[in-house]
């Protein structure tokens, strides 16, 4: 307890800096602030408050009266429309599924604020058609269907979502907020974005819907003595897909463990430090703990176990962690850095997380890579001969699959879980999608992008790597074999545009799978081996209306 009241008050007892901070917006407009901020221009934040990058004020501000001083205010029309075909892809979407065929994503809505409190209501409208697709299970040995629903049991990524079209509407961004200085608290529907990555987070990212939750958090960083803060505490509620994981009723019916119904409690603790003395430097921590309500308990860890200990050995007497697992609490853990240097013009940022608690240090010093995950990535800006014109470079990898100790640690390759594959509490997830990781459990990707940009246009290519969980694959088939990995190549052309009060993004992108779910060719033999490879279209199209 005393340790909880003296972060507390070290939170609370600073003073506050103009910054600027994103959450919940599109990828193409958080890149862009990305940029202007390398370039030393405004940056725009979230559509509340468009600056000279848009070119006049385009958001609808009402006062109600002089004494009231009430404001409404209009927000943005975000929209998304996404064409699939043949077989899902894409992610960081707030909550549109994956799934085949036409996607229909709508947002608006208005900010109500008086003096220190705020209401924001933005609903969300997802429309999918949903339509079947070539799954799992054609044409694979028994044995790996035993070891596909293995790790299916341990997650909640169901292949479909739905036997057909869909609709959904709920409160979407939604918030009511209490400020003061650089801190807020209130309770929000909408999604949070934590860590440096630019296409996926290993903690919270736009993949999945938003969740409810409160919250207490900075708006803008905090200044000290020795540098600035930013920080976020969240007490959530996280649901399951309520949905079989196979399109094939069959398996379903012979394997699948249905998902419990009811809901997961989610605390997590956000920590960033940049200090003084080094200017663009970025230095934070990520923990995350969920665990079914039915098992949670009413102690003060119960409810923060964000600042419980880091060793298994504290928590029982035995020496044996079966009891101490029982209870089905899952946490991460997740460190990340950036560092941007303005007279380069360009970033480098990287997030290292941990699955699992470490028994003592000397196991955590002798076994670091179990159950973890890292990602890197980088921006890079390079002027070009028109003024206000640059060729944009930037990169990521993300790797989820669990590390090659995993032989030796476990028996009977029962470790294979990979990142977001979370035992008993059924992987790190809203409605059936990865909160922070959208490639889906145990898989990798690697991205690379050239575009030259201009203010809000931008054309260019994007490149990508896609390997489908590799956990999956080197259980089933870890021996030489006729099966070979799932990888996905895509090239993706991109273009974006800005016309008055209206921003666009588009993106066409052609995907080569290799191996398609992990099926041969009918002409395949032994010596001979080849996988079925499948290529499909991904169309998208984003949209933001300023009023």
């Amino acid at each position: 307890m005393n340790r909880l009241i003296i972060i507390f008050l070290f939170l609370f007892w600073i003073d506050s800096s103009y910054s600027q901070v994103f959450v919940r917006d599109f990828q193409f407009t958080t890149e862009k602030a990305r940029r202007d901020f390398l370039l030393d221009q405004d940056v725009f934040l979230k559509g509340l408050r468009p600056k000279s990058s848009i070119g006049r004020e385009h958001v609808t501000a009402i006062r109600l009266t002089s004494a009231s001083k009430i404001e409404i205010q209009a927000l943005p029309l975000y929209l998304i429309s996404r064409y699939a075909s043949d077989r899902p892809y894409g992610w960081s979407d707030f909550g549109l599924v994956p799934g085949v065929g036409g996607q229909q994503y709508a947002s608006t809505g208005l900010d109500v604020k008086w003096k220190f409190l705020k209401v924001s209501i933005q609903p969300e409208f997802v429309f999918s058609q949903n339509t079947p697709f070539d799954g799992f299970g054609e044409g694979v040995p028994q044995g790996a269907i035993l070891d596909r629903y293995f790790l299916w049991n341990f997650g909640d990524y169901p292949e479909r979502f739905g036997d057909g079209a869909a609709t959904r509407f709920w409160w979407g961004q939604s918030s009511f907020t209490a400020s003061y200085g650089a801190f807020e608290a209130g309770i929000s529907t909408g999604n949070v974005w934590w860590g440096p990555g630019q296409f996926n987070s290993l903690s919270f990212s736009n993949n999945s819907e938003g969740f409810p939750k409160l919250s207490i958090n900075t708006t803008k960083p905090a200044k000290t003595f020795l540098g600035d803060i930013e920080t976020a505490l969240i007490f959530g509620m996280l649901r399951s897909s309520n949905l079989e994981a196979a399109q094939n009723q069959e398996l379903n019916n012979r394997y699948f463990q249905s998902l419990p119904t009811d809901w997961r409690y989610l605390n997590a603790l956000m920590f960033d430090y940049s200090p003084k003395w080094v200017d663009g430097l970025h230095l934070g921590f990520v923990r995350t703990f969920q665990v079914y309500n039915n098992r949670r308990g009413n102690t003060l860890y119960d409810w923060l176990p964000v600042v419980e200990g880091f060793q298994k050995k504290n928590f029982f007497q035995n020496g044996n962690t079966v009891d101490f697992d029982a209870n089905g609490r899952s946490q991460q853990l997740i460190l990340f850095g950036k560092y941007a240097f303005k007279k380069a013009k360009g970033e480098i940022y990287f997030e290292l997380g941990r699955r699992d608690h470490a028994f003592n240090w000397r196991e955590y010093i002798l076994n670091p890579e179990h159950a973890r995950a890292y990602l890197f990535g980088f921006l890079k800006l390079v002027s070009l001969p028109k003024a206000n014109r640059y060729l944009q470079l930037r990169g990521e990898i993300t790797h989820q699959q669990e590390s090659i100790n995993r032989i030796v640690r476990y028996e009977n390759l029962g470790g294979f879980l990979s990142w977001q594959m979370h035992g008993q509490a059924r992987g790190f997830t809203n409605r059936g999608q990865g909160l922070g990781v959208g490639i889906g459990q145990g898989a990798n990707v690697q991205t690379l992008e050239v575009a030259v940009v201009e203010g809000w246009n931008k054309m260019g290519i994007q490149l990508e790597r896609l390997e489908n969980d590799q956990g999956f694959y080197y259980r089933s088939f870890y021996l030489p074999s006729e099966y070979k990995p799932w990888i996905d190549y895509s090239v993706g052309f991109l273009y974006d545009k800005q016309f008055g009060s209206l921003l666009l993004s588009s993106k066409l992108q052609v995907i080569h799978a290799r191996n398609y779910q992990w099926q041969l060719d009918p002409l395949s033999t032994p010596e001979f081996p080849r996988g079925r490879n499948l290529t499909s279209v991904l169309g998208q199209v984003s949209a933001v209306y300023f009023w």
